[in-house]
């Protein structure tokens, strides 16, 4: 082994490191629980925005194709 304490060193500067990056942010079950139950009525709110374009979309092209066979 060549590099002897290097290791070591660059491990524990690492585990400091991290350490400082993690200060203040807590992971209690209340804050996760909370955080994916208002992750998921965004995604509830964003899929029913996304259906009921979807539904005007259908309804705008099956009159467009009503006019067109009347039209004809």
């Amino acid at each position: 082994m060549t590099r002897g304490d290097e290791r070591e060193r660059a491990r524990l500067r690492n585990l400091k490191k991290q350490k400082e990056q993690n200060k203040g942010k807590s992971k209690d079950s209340t804050s996760i629980k909370k955080r994916q139950e208002s992750d998921a009525e965004i995604m509830r709110q964003k899929q029913a925005a996304a259906l009921e374009r979807k539904e005007a979309e259908a309804k705008a092209a099956a009159a467009a194709a009503m006019a067109a066979k009347a039209k004809k």
